[in-house]
């Protein structure tokens, strides 16, 4: 039978592998601007204008020109190569929206956990989910006009993170950028797989 050409939509003939992947992180990090950036299909989103009544619980400092949010998830597909397709699911990025997390996660290799220097104590809700699925994962933080110039070795330790998890710098709004994440994700990934006995 004769391969179809690809048009862009539906998945190569030549992908032998599709890996679910999780795009996670703190409430207004970039996960939505990320997988948007990066999706060769038009991605799926759940946002919704923010109302008064979510502005008494979702803090907005640091992100005040934000005017949606992510409700359910959001969805991309990046074909890596001719045999890799990656399946990306973002997730919201607030607390109250925990629950979704059991459901998202099932099936997936691993996560991108995105994070914001300006305050680093807005990943830690995101890391502890991922430990607590059991979640291999890379920390990747997004580049902000005013983000905070810390050394690695103070990030590894505010975020707690085991020596061979990467710590790398993305811009969520550059498909480069935010590509180059995802490959190393991957890198990790197998470089995992390989190591185990």
């Amino acid at each position: 039978m004769a391969s179809r050409l690809y048009d862009g939509i539906h998945v190569r003939d030549s992908v032998q592998i599709a890996a679910k992947l999780m795009v996670v992180g703190p409430f207004g990090v970039g996960k939505t601007t990320l997988i948007g950036a990066v999706s060769e299909i038009e991605p799926l989103r759940t946002e919704e204008r923010m109302t008064r009544a979510g502005a008494a619980v979702d803090d907005l400092s640091g992100i005040r020109d934000k005017t949606t949010t992510t409700v359910a998830l959001d969805f991309g597909r990046l074909t890596v190569d001719d045999s890799l397709a990656l399946y990306l699911f973002g997730t919201p990025g607030q607390e109250r929206f925990a629950h979704l997390w059991q459901d998202l996660a099932r099936g997936a290799y691993g996560a991108l956990v995105l994070a914001d220097t300006r305050d680093l104590s807005r990943s830690f809700e995101a890391l502890n989910l991922v430990e607590r699925y059991g979640l291999p994962h890379v920390v990747a933080l997004n580049v902000f006009p005013d983000t905070p110039d810390h050394p690695a070795a103070e990030l590894r330790e505010a975020f707690d993170l085991a020596p061979g998890t990467p710590l790398l710098t993305c811009d969520a709004r550059d498909r480069a950028s935010a590509r180059d994440a995802l490959i190393r994700l991957v890198q990790h990934l197998y470089d995992r797989l390989t190591e185990a006995p």
